[in-house]
């Protein structure tokens, strides 16, 4: 094989391989979504996101207030979605915050009040209603990570 033509055959291997390697990010990317349902047992309005994303307040997704309008959601193949009840990912003290003697005597510390404001689900979840977690209609900004 002449110089030359080893050299055109070399860009063309390259060229191959990183075909290869964007094709196979882009097929993962393709299993990173969660879809949002306005009502309970996924029905009502749908909302689609594809990660990895990071929204600090709906109110403004699609040109739409999605506020505290979240009552299912389904999470796709390669996607971990961590939903809040507050924009800009804040955690939230209740009121028993106020109170450590009441908290120590329940057997509850500031990490599990704080854990109150965040749900985590994991590929391929489906929540139903997320009244199970007294969570529906009350998502107010989201993160999900491609696995």
């Amino acid at each position: 094989m002449s110089h030359i033509r080893m050299l055109a055959f070399r860009r063309r291997l390259v060229f191959c391989v990183l075909a290869a390697a964007a094709a196979s990010v882009n097929a993962e990317d393709k299993d990173c979504w969660v879809n949002f349902f306005e009502e309970a047992d996924y029905t009502g309005k749908q909302l689609h996101v594809a990660g990895p994303s990071q929204l600090e307040t709906l109110d403004k997704v699609e040109n739409e207030d999605w506020n505290e309008r979240i009552h299912s959601l389904k999470v796709g193949p390669k996607a971990r979605v961590t939903v809040y009840k507050n924009p800009k990912f804040q955690l939230s003290l209740t009121p028993m915050a106020n109170s450590p003697e009441q908290m120590q005597a329940l057997g509850i510390t500031v990490k599990d009040i704080k854990e109150d404001s965040l749900l985590i689900f994991n590929a391929n979840d489906s929540i139903h209603d997320l009244g199970d977690f007294n969570f529906h209609n009350k998502i107010k900004s989201l993160k999900i990570e491609c696995n």
